[in-house]
């Protein structure tokens, strides 16, 4: 399966007038013939207003080894932020508390 990095993700967007929405990220990318899974990787953020490249590469989801510029602090710290607030909360875990436990929720 083909894999994308942050990077290649920007490459495609390079000439992108900010802020733009998903929509018009997502346009720029195919015209500028950007390959499917960079395609794929803009269709998978969330529906928002980025204000520049900075908050896209934090909001775009990529193949976790496409981070191996950075060392493990800075993977960590990226991971433990999260992008943008309330941007992919979802994909967080969190611990249960102690009455999720009794009751096994």
């Amino acid at each position: 399966m083909a894999r994308t990095s942050v990077p290649d993700v920007l490459a495609a967007i390079r000439g992108v007038d900010f802020p733009a929405g998903k929509d018009r990220l997502v346009t720029a990318a195919r015209a500028a013939s950007a390959p499917e899974e960079v395609v794929k990787a803009l269709r998978g953020m969330p529906s928002e207003r980025y204000a520049n490249r900075e908050e896209v590469a934090r909001s775009v989801r990529v193949d976790p080894a496409a981070d191996l510029d950075h060392d493990a602090a800075q993977r960590i710290e990226r991971a433990r932020e999260g992008g943008r607030p309330g941007l992919s909360q979802h994909l967080r875990e969190e611990p249960r508390t102690p009455i999720q436990e009794e009751f096994g929720r």
